[in-house]
């Protein structure tokens, strides 16, 4: 395993800079957003400079791109929205490959108009789940086309809100361009260190032939989310859950201050590279 990180945790609008950061802060990968090249978190268009840059600053920090972000809202209520979204996954598809990655992150999405990462009592609905796999059609013809792989998070607050919603996806998709993002504390808000446990343990077996990349960040006791390690989740357990299911990406940890990095690095490097216990 690798002990990786949101790129936007540093500050930078330059491949050199950001990655750079990444390194000296301990990390060996990063999980990429279009924002540290300048070009926003979602660009329309991808100049060949910036793509080459991006390489080539990898090869420099030695830092490699575990994935690009191009979360947007996929069943947005706006079609207009959804669009505009769809047209930006793929100009980054068309960008991994040539810069160093070949995975791509979405957002399964949210009926909040404002927010793609807040709950709406819609998400569970039929007409959103029915819009979700319509948006998925439009991006695995994409993927198909630039021979990448789409990475989808359980998030709560989602479409996607669980292990159990992932799977269905991936059997309703019938394609192995679906990829599988998980984060522990996105499993559950609050619960007893035996459910949490069982949970995170549950979902990584349910998951183990899709899981792609592994987040790192943490609940509080009362729900809220922290820093990876200085929460309640079992960070031992964890990796050696996705150890035994024969997990061997990236760990990437986000949600925390480039202050921060330094120490969660620290935090995560020996348990990944350990080859403790596979229970």
């Amino acid at each position: 395993m690798r002990v990786g990180i949101f790129a936007k945790t540093f500050a930078g609008t330059t491949p050199d800079v950001v990655l750079a950061a990444a390194r000296n802060a301990g990390y060996a990968s990063v999980q990429y957003n279009f924002a540290c090249s300048g070009l926003g978190a979602l660009p329309q268009t991808i100049p060949i400079a910036a793509v080459t840059a991006i390489r080539e600053a990898s090869e420099r920090t030695g830092v490699a791109i575990a994935a690009f972000s191009a979360t947007y809202n996929m069943i947005h209520p706006d079609s207009t929205v959804r669009e505009a979204g769809r047209r930006s996954f793929a100009a980054i598809a068309a960008a991994a490959r040539p810069a160093g990655a070949t995975l791509l992150t979405v957002c399964t999405g949210s009926r909040d108009a404002a927010d793609q990462w807040r709950d709406h009592p819609d998400n569970q609905g039929v007409e959103a789940w029915q819009d979700m796999v319509a948006e998925f059609g439009h991006l695995l013809a994409v993927a198909e086309q630039h021979d990448i792989f789409i990475g989808v998070e359980p998030e709560l607050a989602n479409v996607i809100n669980s292990a159990a919603k992932a799977r269905r996806l991936i059997e309703t998709m019938a394609s192995e361009r679906i990829r599988i993002v998980l984060d522990p504390a996105n499993l559950f808000e609050s619960e007893d260190t035996e459910t949490r446990g069982r949970i995170i343990d549950e979902a990584i077996d349910l998951l183990k032939d899709r899981i792609a990349i592994a987040h790192a960040k943490d609940r509080n006791a009362d729900g809220s989310f922290a820093t990876a390690g200085r929460g309640v989740i079992d960070y031992p357990r964890y990796v050696a859950s996705l150890r035994k299911a024969g997990f061997d990406g990236d760990v990437i940890t986000h949600g925390l201050s480039a202050v921060e990095a330094p120490g969660v690095a620290a935090f995560l490097g020996p348990l990944v590279a350990s080859e403790g216990p596979n229970t």
